[in-house]
């Protein structure tokens, strides 16, 4: 598990003054990018090892309106794996209260847009992901 803070800026607002929704999908991209900082797999260090990792889905499930000037507390975990594509599960709060709780899932390809094996290809990372997996419960 990982803890991103995000605050609200104004431009992601909209006429009514609460967040567009749309952000809150940037908002899951940023705290993706930053849990796998903290867990010691960047992007960078996945593109460096000749890997991508492109979306395939994502889920939104808004709770509460944000407004400009909340700062959202976003809990990431990754909670599947398998040998060719991941989970993250996204549950963001802002004074307490549950605002928008999500989910992405991606893949794994090599530069050339090819399906990579991660288990067979990336073995300590595949192991990584599965103790992140087994450390949320």
């Amino acid at each position: 598990m990982a803890i991103y803070n995000h605050k609200i800026q104004y431009y992601e607002t909209d006429r009514m003054g609460i967040t567009h929704h749309s952000n809150y999908i940037r908002i899951m991209e940023e705290a993706r990018s930053d849990f796998l900082e903290q867990v010691g797999y960047s992007y960078e260090c996945m593109e460096a090892e000749g890997l991508v990792s492109p979306v395939l889905s994502v889920v939104a499930h808004f709770k509460k309106s944000s407004t400009y000037g909340d700062t959202l507390q976003v809990e990431t975990h990754m909670t599947e794996m398998t040998p060719i594509r991941f989970t993250i599960s996204y549950v963001m709060t802002s004074g307490g209260s549950v605002v928008c709780t999500g989910e992405s899932t991606h893949c794994f390809l090599d530069k050339e847009g090819r399906p990579v094996v991660l288990k067979k290809s990336c073995p300590q990372i595949y192991e990584l992901f599965g103790r992140l997996i087994k450390e949320k419960y």
